[in-house]
Formats: C-alpha cells, structure tokens, sequence
C-alpha cells in the first residue's frame, strides 16, 4: 500500500517535470527552425498543460482501462474549475478582459455538450475518437488564425492572453540543448504515465474503487497540478489572463484530445455513472465559469466569494462519488 502510494506521488512527481521538459524543448526546437512565436505560443505551450492528461489517457486505454481515461479527461475538467479556479479566485480574484478567453468560452460549452453527446449511450467508439481529434486539430487551426489575423492588424499588439502566451515560449536555446530535453520529456512522459495508472489501480483494487473512480479524482488531481501551478504563478504575476485561459484551453484539449486517445486506442463500452452523473457535473462547472467570467453587471470578475463556492462544489462533488462507492 505505501509502496504504491510513492510510486504513485514519484509518477506525478516525473509526469509534470517531464511534461515541462518536453514542451520547453519542442517550443525551442520550433523557434530555432523559424517557426513564429505567435504561433508556438498557441499550440505547443498552450498544450504543455494538458500533456499529462492525454500521455495517461493513452497509457490507461493502451492498458485496457477506458474508464480510468474517460474519468481523466471528465474528472480533470471538473477539477479544473472547481478545485484549481476556486483556489485561484480565492487567492485573489480574476479580471476578464481578453477576446481570446471570450471567444472560447463558447467553444468549451460546445464541445462540453458534444461530449455529453458522445458519452449518452455508455460507449466511445473510434470513430468518435477520430471526429474529437479532428475537433482538436480544427480549433487549434482555427484560434491561430484568428491570432495571428488580429496580431498584424493591431501591428503586433495583440490580444492579453496571446501575448503572455508568446512570453512563455523559451528564447536564446541552442537547438542541441533543445534536443536533449526533447529527447528526456519523450522518454520520462510514458515512464511516469505507466507508472501512475499501474500503481493507482493497485490502490483502486485494495479499496474496491472502481477504474471510473480512480480516474476522477486520484488521478484528475494529479495531472491537474500544472494547471493548478500555472494559475496560481498568473495570478501572483498580475496575468489573469493567462491563468483563466489554461483552465479553459486544458478543458478543450481534455474533451478534444485527451478523450479522443481513449477512444481511438481502445474503443470500449464506459461506466453508466459518466453520462448518468459526472458528465452533468462537468457542464454545471462550465455553465458556472462561464456564468461568473461573463457578468451581466459588467464588472467581469470572479470574486472570493465565487472561488469559495467552487473550492465548496469540488468539496461536495468527492463527498458524492465516494458515498456512491461505499454504498
């Protein structure tokens, strides 16, 4: 029991430094070869974050474990609002002010229903796997576009949330030392992913939790640390922007392509309780973010008061799954 508990802290531990590894040495990469930064900021460091989500994704549905990554990508968007916004928020509270963030908040409900869609008759087949992905590749195609449009007719001055986004991308790294922390992200990501799903289900067996469970809440926590990270640094830096978008960004890339892997690699029938339960938790937190990010009053600001309901709603949300369990 100990020993797969420490495995499974060392996976985390490995996943999320690994995870910062592997898209600091791809963002380098891509500039050294004349790739804008625009660019790299809203595709390869945009996706850093969720690059834990989908390496366990893959690992879980590889090990035949479907519910473990369905309850992944479900339970880390759930956590993502609730748990590390409302933490956020309370820290100090959050000013909307980018088109960028606007913009997308429409598309995370969209593909929040779409995954509701999806998961309503209990089963992810590949070819719904394929039409997520190519959700993925469509969004990410399309919101770099729209940027990079915006950026030339502001004559460089673009939006809040681009620009921070573009700060994040690594300057002046040789491409040999790029290489070399490409290389160790893409070697200590599957380690540590497989490390993870193989030590919590150990522990899922020795309490008699469920795949499903263990995937919304051990495991959605844990690879929900760098957005948690990430939030917390913006906040402290004055970004609200930026932290407001990784929670959204990781959402979208966690329906369209963290849930995508699973159903592409193991196509299989999903627990009842995702479209029965969490599913409709996960667009209460959505119509929730999107409810206090767009206020009517104007002010467009989530409060300490919003960030204690949903630290409050995450509290109630474990009490729920875990009473389901023991009953």
């Amino acid at each position: 029991m100990l020993l797969s508990i420490a495995i499974l802290i060392a996976g985390f531990v490995g996943l999320v430094w690994s995870a910062d590894r592997f898209v600091f040495g791809a963002a380098a990469l891509a500039k050294n070869y004349g790739i804008p930064t625009l660019i790299i900021g809203l595709t390869i460091v945009a996706m850093g974050s969720s690059a834990p989500e989908m390496m366990v994704s893959a690992q879980a549905a590889l090990a035949q474990q479907t519910d473990t990554a369905v309850g992944n990508a479900i339970g880390s968007n759930i956590t993502n609002i609730l748990l590390v916004l409302g933490i956020t928020a309370l820290l100090r509270p959050l000013n909307v002010s980018s088109s960028t963030l606007k913009r997308e908040m429409p598309v995370v409900m969209l593909v929040s229903l779409a995954a509701w869609y999806i998961l309503s008759d209990n089963f992810l087949g590949f070819g719904e796997g394929i039409a997520l992905m190519a959700g993925f590749a469509i969004f990410i195609s399309a919101i770099t576009i729209i940027s990079v449009k915006q950026s030339k007719a502001a004559n460089g001055e673009s939006d809040p949330f681009v620009s921070e986004a573009c700060d994040e991308v690594p300057d002046n790294v040789s491409t040999s030392v790029a290489l070399f922390w490409l290389v160790v992200g893409m070697v200590i990501l599957p380690v540590s992913s497989h490390l993870i799903v193989e030590s919590a289900t150990d522990i899922a067996k020795l309490f008699g939790i469920s795949d499903l469970v263990i995937g919304l809440t051990i495991i959605a926590i844990g690879t929900s640390l760098p957005e948690l990270a990430a939030c917390v640094a913006g906040v402290l830096k004055n970004e609200d922007d930026l932290a407001l978008g990784n929670i959204i960004g990781s959402n979208i890339f966690n329906l369209l392509a963290v849930l995508s892997l699973a159903g592409i690699i193991n196509p299989s029938n999903v627990d009842p309780a995702v479209s029965s339960r969490d599913i409709f938790i996960m667009l209460g937190a959505t119509i929730a973010l999107i409810a206090m990010s767009l206020s009517f009053r104007g002010s467009r600001r989530i409060n300490r008061f919003e960030g204690g309901l949903l630290v409050a709603a995450f509290a109630g949300y474990q009490y729920l799954i875990f009473s389901s369990v023991s009953a």
